[in-house]
């Protein structure tokens, strides 16, 4: 009797645990771990998984099905991506289904639910299927439909394997909410059509177009281009263009011989990962300051896994990492390079292109899918990229010979994922992808983090400082301002001290740029009435609505509602609504009245959605085409501008009144990085600080330049009330639509665990923001002390949220854990 063999299958469901199928004799031969196939699950639906196990143990507890597909000939995730997925499921507490639908691009990813689209553009090449043909003949009418609506319509059980194929010939695209959707990008070309492909028919040709001199004309450069008239060119195509530019003839001449027929337009499918061979400068020598911290990373590396560059802002960091990976490339390696902000990559992208041309990839969420796709199948099978850029998702690429990883500005907290789970950390991932691969990992700040600091301290990693900053440019001047003080003497233009315009000016006068600084998007905070302080706040969430002059809306940043401005106020019906706080936009406006002559740019969440307007307003700055640029936080991440030399930041207080313990890191880490965007080149810059209580240890620590105080009073205070680095943080969220239960199941939920963890617990309270999209939260704090196995506590923790999920009131709610919180 012949064995049966089993799969387990990671499938896309918040479910924790593997489902086992059974493999039919069909594709007995056919499957390898990695692979994705299709599966039933439950009563109708089908899903795409990833193989992760096979073997010949059926399940004890239930019927297996069998697998209906293999959608793959070789694996498109390797083994070692699935160990890394499963230390980030049990480390963060979530499900291989969620780190699975994290990890891979959605073209990757075929569900019941995914939509499919047709492409009006499509021309077929081949002969297709019955079933294709029944698929396409609903799609081209109906323009776009789900895999659930085409298997009703076709009656097939399963029309994954058809969709599949016809998205391989380029027929349909699949979409996500955000996109528009996949048309394959495509560039013209010409060729000698095929009945003129004998030496008689070719001199009748000539012959007629005598007459035509301009035709003939560009006939005879289409012949030099493909090599000449002879035989073996006759199939050669040119680019249509090429073809245009070297005959210098008009559109209409060219698209006449193509009417007449003697030349074929074909259109065919271009990559649009840019590929077009750059000419790759040589390395930048390094300075000796640069010299000997490459030098001491290297003998770092030698015994440690992970090496911190501890280097002020604009000391060349990024010239370092250049030499590394040069060096790890010739060694027939892969590079990471992670960056915490899609618009630090325009810039990096740049850099690296020149020096390493092609072989660099870029993998981020401006991406569209397709293109992400792309990317990782030229890093599966190794095609060209030698260098990953990308931000925190670009750790799930299937790498499989990685030398080095690079975290630029570790800092940052935006390598960490909030929602939806898999909650994980890019850089601490990164350590554990490294030691995967033997690889190992360099971060590099200007302001570290407490936690990676105080790893160096204890010898875990590497320190190398680097604290002079390139071409002996000098550390900025920074000027605080007393805005209560000048606020008292009336000396305050708006949001504008008088010290701040005076600098600005000087500036501009020089042909030298400004930055302002003010971590809050949209017009103004929000509105209220004059007469009974009444705030309009959002009908979901618990905060109030932000006004965005451009729309002339009020828009709730947490969840995206949006209303018109009420003409009086709700609560006592008087007209004196009046604009409180200021964001972006209003400093725009603003700025616009005191210099009505000088070109300013914004930089926010608003005025950057996508990946070109990102390129395009920081490209604007770079050319000196605008005189002073706006934003929140994204400007405050390593980009490099020569002509800064002053950088305003209005509002130091709304970062230091946080509450959070990590306020004081975070702000004196923006306060440092800001500062770091003044004075590059030959001049030294200058940062005006707007703050009401200028003797903040905090804004001290800033002037003076002084990490090591900072780090130092931080961790007093950390080892005081119980804060990472010395306790682990792991944060549990209870949701509800209904403020009752959620009230009535955290305190179930934080009792259960007083019972376990003693006074470890903090909690449950209300956070700041305790309604999100009808949700009512709820939030409960674990503090664990080093040395106590993080294993068991995650355990326990399971078992606890299992036990309150399961009580019978409480079958809606969420509870959501999140380990090593922000």
């Amino acid at each position: 009797m012949e064995t049966t063999f089993y799969a387990d299958i990671i499938l896309p469901v918040p479910l924790p645990r593997l489902f086992t199928y059974e493999i039919s004799q069909r594709w007995i031969n056919d499957v390898e771990i990695g692979m994705r196939v299709v599966v039933p699950f439950g009563k109708k639906k089908y899903y795409s998984g990833i193989i992760y196990s096979l073997h010949d143990q059926k399940p004890e507890a239930y019927e297996t099905k069998e697998i209906v597909s293999v959608l793959d000939s070789t694996p498109i995730v390797n083994e070692t991506q699935l160990h890394f997925w499963k230390w980030i499921s049990e480390y963060y507490m979530c499900t291989l289904g969620e780190v699975y639908k994290a990890a891979v691009p959605s073209g990757l990813k075929l569900e019941s639910e995914t939509k499919v689209h047709y492409n009006t553009n499509w021309v077929p090449e081949e002969k297709l299927t019955p079933k294709e043909t029944m698929v396409l003949d609903f799609l081209s009418e109906k323009k776009t439909a789900t895999v659930q609506d085409l298997n009703n319509i076709t009656e097939l059980k399963n029309s994954l394997p058809i969709i599949k194929s016809l998205l391989d010939k380029e027929a349909l695209f699949v979409s996500e909410r955000l996109k528009d959707g996949y048309k394959p990008k495509t560039k013209k070309l010409v060729q000698l059509a095929p009945e003129y492909c004998h030496d008689q028919k070719l001199q009748n040709v000539f012959t007629e177009l005598s007459r035509a001199k301009k035709q003939l004309e560009v006939l005879m450069v289409f012949f030099t281009m493909i090599g000449g008239a002879n035989k073996n060119n006759y199939s050669k195509a040119i680019e249509k263009n090429l073809l245009k530019e070297k005959s210098g003839a008009s559109l209409s001449v060219l698209n006449e011989l193509i009417k007449k027929g003697v030349l074929l337009e074909v259109e065919t499918a271009i990559s649009r990962l840019q590929t077009d061979t750059l000419l790759t400068d040589g390395l930048h020598e390094l300075n000796p300051a640069q010299q000997n911290a490459k030098q001491q990373i290297e003998q770092q590396f030698k015994e440690k896994d992970a090496v911190l560059l501890h280097g002020v802002t604009s000391s060349g960091k990024t010239e370092i990492y250049i030499h590394l990976i040069k060096e790890q490339i010739d060694k027939g390696k892969q590079v990471l390079y992670l960056l915490p902000e899609i618009a630090l990559t325009t810039q990096i992208t740049g850099r690296l292109k020149k020096v390493f041309g092609n072989a660099i990839g870029i993998y981020h969420s401006k991406y569209s899918d397709a293109e992400r796709v792309e990317v990782w199948n030229d890093i599966l099978h190794q095609e060209n990229y030698k260098v990953v850029i990308g931000v925190r998702s670009s750790i799930f690429l299937p790498f499989d010979n990685l030398g080095l990883i690079i975290v630029d500005e570790e800092h940052e907290n935006t390598y960490k994922q909030f929602d939806p789970s898999p909650r994980y950390h890019a850089r601490d991932a990164a350590m554990v992808l490294a030691h995967m691969h033997k690889a190992k990992v360099l971060m590099g700040t200007a302001t570290p983090s407490i936690e990676t600091y105080r790893n160096t301290q204890l010898a875990k990693y590497g320190l190398v400082e680097l604290f002079e900053r390139f071409e002996g440019i000098q550390m900025p001047q920074i000027i605080t301002v007393n805005v209560r003080e000048e606020k008292r003497k009336k000396r305050m233009h708006a949001h504008f001290s008088a010290t701040l315009i005076e600098h600005v000016t000087k500036a501009i006068n020089n042909g030298e740029q400004a930055i302002l600084f003010q971590n809050r998007r949209g017009f103004s905070p929000y509105l209220e009435c004059t007469q009974c302080s009444w705030v309009p706040k959002c009908d979901f969430c618990d905060v109030s609505l932000t006004y965005h002059k451009h729309i002339n809306q009020l828009v709730c940043h947490y969840c995206g509602h949006s209303s018109y401005l009420p003409k009086t106020c709700k609560a006592c019906n008087s007209p004196a609504l009046q604009t409180k706080g200021f964001g972006t936009e209003k400093i725009e406006e603003d700025i616009k009245i005191i210099f009505p002559e000088i070109k300013v740019a914004r930089m926010d969440l608003d005025t950057s959605r996508t990946r070109k307007s990102h390129e395009t307003i920081i490209g604007n700055f770079e050319r000196g085409e605008v005189d002073i640029l706006i934003g929140t936080q994204m400007i405050s991440k390593g980009l490099d501008f020569d002509n800064v030399s002053v950088v305003g930041i209005l509002n130091a207080d709304s970062m230091l009144n946080y509450p959070d313990f990590r306020a004081f890191e975070r702000s004196f880490q923006m306060m440092a990085q800001v500062g770091g965007r003044a004075g590059r080149k030959y001049k030294q810059g200058t940062v005006i600080l707007q703050t009401s209580n200028p003797d903040n240890p905090v804004i001290l620590n800033v002037i003076n330049n002084n990490f090591k105080n900072h780090f130092q009073s931080e961790l007093a205070e950390r080892e005081l009330f119980k804060y990472p680095p010395f306790y682990r943080l792991i944060h549990l969220t209870v949701k509800h639509k209904n403020q009752n239960t959620v009230n009535q199941a955290s305190d179930y939920l934080g009792q259960y665990l007083r019972g376990l963890f003693k006074e470890r617990v903090v909690g449950p309270q209300a956070p700041t923001v305790s309604k999100i999209q009808n949700w009512h939260i709820r939030k409960i704090m674990l503090k664990i002390e080093g040395g106590v196995s993080l294993i068991k506590v995650k355990e326990m923790l399971r078992d606890a949220i299992n036990t309150v999920v399961s009580h019978p009131g409480f079958k809606a709610v969420v509870i959501q854990a999140d380990v090593d919180p922000m």
